[in-house]
């Protein structure tokens, strides 16, 4: 584990926050488990993309602005895909 990466526990916790913000963000209806999922997977899918043109974020603040930017953009491919107008 390197000085940037956070515990398990503290990734459910701050994936669950960013899922809940992107959820007030976009106006999605999303339950907890889904608000938990959508801001882990969101925060790694960000910081992969954010990793590619050059930029990190370190620390739980960091993995929150990752996680609500990653869930934002899931919630949008998701509603892209089903059809629905964000």
């Amino acid at each position: 584990m390197n000085e940037n990466s956070i515990g398990w526990l503290t990734a459910l916790i701050v994936g669950a926050f960013a899922g809940w913000i992107a959820e007030q963000l976009m106006k999605s209806e999303q339950g907890l488990f889904m608000n938990i999922l959508l801001g882990v997977i969101g925060a790694a899918v960000a910081n992969g993309l954010l990793a590619i043109l050059g930029i990190s974020f370190g620390g739980v603040i960091g993995y929150l602005v990752a996680g609500v930017i990653g869930a934002c953009l899931l919630i949008a491919l998701s509603r892209m895909l089903r059809g629905r107008r964000a």
